[in-house]
């Protein structure tokens, strides 16, 4: 076997949580439009508690070295807002 099988710092699943953060963060950011609010509200909110836990996970991962800072951070920012729209809006209504 001429090839190497062992592990590198970038052969990790930990290298997609900043990308997944990513994704779930934008589908709950998409709530924030004024007409998608209510129809995607409890995607919103799956999506956005998801994209805070990966993001945080892919934080953790990349300050040790595998994955990518910026895509797991605006992963947990989107969620994040996702995340807090619907309470921001039922409490707007009290």
């Amino acid at each position: 076997m001429p090839a190497s099988t062992t592990t590198d710092r970038t052969d990790t699943p930990a290298g997609a949580l900043g990308p997944t953060a990513l994704v779930f963060g934008a589908l709950a950011a998409a709530g924030l439009w004024p007409t998608l609010t209510f129809g995607l509200l409890p995607w919103t909110l799956m999506a956005g508690g998801l994209a805070v836990t990966f993001g945080l996970m892919g934080v953790h991962h990349a300050r040790r070295g595998a994955g990518r800072m910026v895509t797991s951070v605006t992963g947990a920012v989107l969620g994040t807002i996702g995340l807090l729209w619907p309470f921001v809006l039922i409490m707007s209504l009290y």
